[in-house]
């Protein structure tokens, strides 16, 4: 039986990032998903629904020629209905490298994730690293 618990819902959603199953990671989405994407560069701004998500996620695969990574490195931290996980997310894009920490807050309702904000340890190398808008 899937665990639809907020901290199982994140477990599932972790996994299959880290095993590169994209079928899974999109189910474990509400349809009218909302991502938070931090910072002044090409992927910053809010991104609606399994599309819009899908679109970003992609775009970030292929802006760093599929090198784009993400490693939870700690324990999950679960309230109510909110999950953070310290993260660590590197890629490469040219010359140009990423290698930083993060926080990935997700909210789960009804065993899908509705909301996604992020945080990193330095906005400005991010910006610099995936480009202008």
């Amino acid at each position: 039986m899937t665990d639809t618990t907020p901290a199982g819902v994140a477990s599932t959603y972790f996994a299959a990032l880290a095993q590169g199953d994209i079928p899974t990671v999109m189910a474990q989405f509400s349809p009218d998903v909302v991502w938070h994407q931090p910072g002044a560069h090409q992927f910053s701004g809010v991104h609606t629904g399994i599309d819009g998500v899908g679109a970003l996620l992609g775009g970030m695969m292929e802006a760093t020629m599929g090198t784009f990574a993400l490693a939870v490195t700690g324990p999950a931290m679960v309230n109510g209905e909110m999950v953070a996980l310290p993260v660590r997310f590197s890629g490469a894009r040219g010359d140009a490298s990423m290698d930083m920490a993060g926080v990935d807050l997700l909210t789960v309702r009804d065993g899908k994730i509705v909301a996604v904000h992020l945080f990193s340890e330095d906005g400005a190398a991010e910006d610099a690293f995936w480009g202008q808008r």
